[in-house]
């Protein structure tokens, strides 16, 4: 098989990876109806940092249609919006991962993916929540704080987290079925065992945080 098409091959099944995880798993977060937490961009942003940032955008872009023709009720403005927010979050970390190939490389390029998205998001739902939801600015404007900036900060840190945990277990998985070619800057043996206890304990810590915050959003704690 040639390398562009087990690329191809590999996309797809990204692709329907991070549409699968959309069907399946939307958790609310807020009281607002479209504002729910799914884990798609995690494979968004695996498949940014495996292949950079233009892929990224690609199958963010190939997902948020198929969402927009059979799950999503938001019609265009729920597509621009998901490809927004998914594209800044994973692109940008894709992006400063492409040129930082390292573990601080990822976490600085996933830290800004959800500082970037959440700046983005502020302003396009100030934009176009207005025009969706039927309201006055000066209403959504009331809950850019409160409401959105909170939302897309826990979002991503979640996201963030989760991706640190899966990203190596996801990698090595294509690795051994041949899709994607070993690295060419191989992370030495007695490196990677130090390095990978820490990583899971931040990861999981990052994770709980955030799960934390989503409670207390809800006001269940």
């Amino acid at each position: 098989m040639k390398q562009d098409t087990k690329k191809l091959v590999t996309l797809a099944m990204l692709s329907a990876i991070a549409y699968i995880a959309v069907v399946f798993t939307r958790i609310p977060i807020t009281n607002v109806e479209f504002l729910n937490y799914e884990p798609k961009d995690v494979i968004l942003a695996i498949t940014g940092f495996i292949y950079g940032p233009v892929a990224a955008l690609c199958v963010t872009t190939v997902v948020s249609v198929v969402e927009m023709l059979t799950i999503s009720h938001t019609g265009l403005i729920g597509l621009i919006m998901n490809i927004l927010a998914s594209g800044s979050f994973a692109c940008i970390a894709a992006l400063i991962y492409k040129k930082i190939r390292t573990l601080k490389g990822a976490v600085i390029g996933l830290i800004a993916g959800v500082l970037s998205m959440t700046a983005i998001m502020i302003l396009w739902n100030y934009l176009i929540t207005p025009l969706y939801m039927g309201i006055a600015r000066e209403a959504v404007v009331s809950m850019l704080i409160p409401i959105f900036m909170p939302f897309n900060l826990v979002k991503g840190g979640l996201n963030a987290g989760l991706t640190m945990l899966l990203y190596k277990p996801i990698v090595e998985s294509l690795r051994k079925a041949h899709l994607v070619p070993v690295s060419d800057r191989p992370v030495p043996q007695e490196k990677r065992r130090k390095m990978t206890p820490g990583v899971i304990v931040v990861s999981i810590f990052v994770i709980a945080t955030f799960v934390l915050l989503s409670l207390v959003m809800q006001g269940k704690i």
